[in-house]
């Protein structure tokens, strides 16, 4: 055992369970490509003040969670708690909505970190896979959105999820929401941390997720009867996109998410039988972060599902992925000859697209079937070197058991047609 340990609150990734995570992150963006969406990478860290001004300076994730640092150099940074403000910032930086083609439809995928309390489901490094379409103020694409997570998740055989979708609201409408919201929270019995948040971003306070002080909500005003004409009229749309593309969700007024950027359109994906961590993930639209970050006003929304929770969701649905072996063929060589032979038959197939291992370390044939066998290989190919003073080599179906003699010069054409 290492002397040293993973972090508290982080995994290692490693086989097989990794094979999971790989074909969840794949299943997410499978329908993202086939809609358009080009892959974007982005740095693990960022200004700290990028986060600040997009995130929400009030919020929990930049006030206690954000990992934040000083270089040498004397830059602040932080690790990227959340995805969308670097990826608007990376947009903004390679003025991709310069190029005339809008909205700029952009996936990821990465590694976050928040210093959370660590628990089932919760971590302080996780995972996650997003999408972003900037640069467009249209009902369709918020329901595109929701309707390629949905595909995604049904995809993967998911069934016992749940959308929930609400509108906060735009720079016209939601101040007075908010003021009517203030005055409710300032007649509650709320400690005093609370109160100040109430008094910066009361919002934020109905996401809020203590049971005292959710029993103390009820009776709050709700944000849909504050709604302008417009923003109701946007809401509507997304929702009859969403229903005419036969993706059931649930009306909930008092979802409002945990970031500041949030503007009209804010939906949240849930699984029930993960507890009171719930959420998988969610998204909504942002008009006013690229301002916000000293861009120009456009219009964006964007969602990011966890792939971690994701996991978590199908385990809790007794879901177990079909993922293909990683070897197709496994050569075990006896002897000097055989192992020069038979590597240079591995590297061969490869070249030719064929996922291919080899027996290493000299081992007998007894533990190389061992290894072969726990490689989930179709087939082995065996050589002696009487095998070799004949010319060929012994070719094993894993599956039937059936052996046949192949000759050396014939098997990397004999396993392409097998393999197709």
């Amino acid at each position: 055992m290492s002397t040293f340990q993973a972090p508290k609150g982080t995994y290692d990734l490693i086989p097989p369970d990794s094979a999971t995570f790989l074909a969840v992150r794949e299943a997410i963006a499978a329908p993202l490509r086939n809609s358009g969406y080009g892959y974007i990478e982005t740095p693990g860290f960022e200004n700290v003040e990028l986060f600040a001004r997009g995130v929400g300076e009030s919020t929990d994730i930049v006030t206690k969670e954000m990992y934040a640092f000083e270089t040498k150099g004397g830059d602040r940074l932080a690790l990227r708690p959340e995805g969308t403000a670097s990826v608007l910032r990376a947009a903004l930086e390679a003025n991709l909505h310069k190029a005339g083609n809008l909205p700029v439809k952009l996936w990821y995928s990465g590694s976050y970190y928040r210093y959370e309390r660590p628990q089932k489901g919760r971590y302080r490094h996780f995972s996650q896979v997003g999408a972003e379409a900037i640069g467009a103020e249209d009902p369709a694409l918020d329901a595109e959105l929701i309707i390629l997570a949905d595909q995604a998740y049904r995809s993967l055989g998911l069934r016992d999820f749940r959308i929930l979708l609400n509108s906060l609201g735009d720079k016209e409408c939601r101040p007075v929401y908010r003021a009517a919201l203030q005055d409710f929270l300032r007649g509650l019995d709320l400690d005093e941390e609370t109160l100040r948040r109430a008094e910066i971003n009361p919002l934020r306070v109905l996401d809020d997720k203590r049971a005292d002080v959710q029993k103390q909500l009820t009776g709050a005003p709700l944000l849909r009867d504050y709604l302008c004409d417009a923003c109701k009229a946007y809401h509507e749309e997304v929702r009859e996109l969403i229903q005419a593309a036969g993706v059931a969700f649930e009306d909930d007024a008092r979802l409002v998410r945990g970031l500041d950027y949030y503007t009209r359109t804010t939906f949240e994906f849930v699984h029930d039988g993960l507890g009171a961590q719930s959420a998988v993930g969610g998204g909504g639209r942002y008009d006013g972060l690229s301002e916000m970050i000293g861009g120009p006003a456009l219009p964006s929304v964007g969602w990011a599902l966890g792939v971690d929770r994701t996991v978590l969701a199908l385990e809790a649905e007794g879901i177990t992925l079909d993922i293909p072996a990683t070897t197709s063929v496994f050569a075990i060589p006896l002897g000097d000859e055989a192992r020069r032979v038979l590597f240079g038959k591995v590297t061969e197939l490869r070249k030719v697209g064929i996922a291919a291992d080899f027996s290493y370390g000299h081992k007998g044939l007894k533990g190389a079937m061992k290894n072969a066998n726990r490689s989930g290989a179709r087939y082995t190919v065996v050589a002696g070197e009487r095998d070799l003073a004949e010319g060929i080599v012994q070719l094993k179906d894993m599956e039937s058991g059936e052996q046949t003699a192949i000759g050396v010069g014939e098997v990397v054409a004999e396993l392409e047609t097998r393999l197709g």
